[in-house]
């Protein structure tokens, strides 16, 4: 089996050639100004601006765009496990929670710590052939690590038929 997860972070740590993903596939990503901080096969840490583009009328950032870097925080580790495995693993977020606890009125930045519970996962849904389902956190913290937000997010990952 090829492990594609390095291959993978270092994709995602290639300054262009993810900017160029984020524009293809997540727009909305990328015009919030959405960027990676980190990642390793445990972690991975993304931040969302305070800017025009991300704030809503009440001069904080929009929750959405909030959600989306949480998402990604942990979409990141969950395309690393699924990245060139054999077979093929499907994915999808299933379900999301969020409590919110401070305004975010600067960057956030969104972590996610639950690396080796989506690669279990995955390993398992490739090796029963069915179904299964983790739920990850994502802890959003503001520059003064003041906790702004924390979002639960439900993925469900499939090994497709060949």
């Amino acid at each position: 089996m090829i492990d594609g997860r390095q291959y993978f972070i270092d994709l995602v740590k290639h300054p262009i050639k993810f900017r160029l993903f984020l524009f293809s596939k997540l727009p909305s990503a990328f015009f919030s100004g959405v960027s990676v901080l980190g990642i390793s096969r445990e972690k991975a840490i993304v931040t969302v601006p305070y800017k025009w583009f991300s704030q809503n009328p009440f001069k904080s950032t929009y929750f959405a765009c909030l959600a989306m870097a949480a998402e990604l925080s942990t979409g990141l580790l969950a395309m690393m496990n699924t990245y060139k495995r054999k077979p093929a693993v499907s994915m999808l977020v299933v379900s999301m929670e969020a409590n919110y606890f401070k305004k975010a009125i600067g960057p956030t930045a969104f972590i996610c710590e639950d690396g080796k519970l989506i690669a279990e996962t995955v390993d398992e849904a490739i090796q029963t052939g069915e179904s299964r389902i983790v739920k990850v956190k994502s802890t959003g913290k503001n520059s003064a690590g003041e906790l702004v937000a924390e979002f639960y997010i439900t993925w469900s990952f499939k090994a497709k038929k060949n």
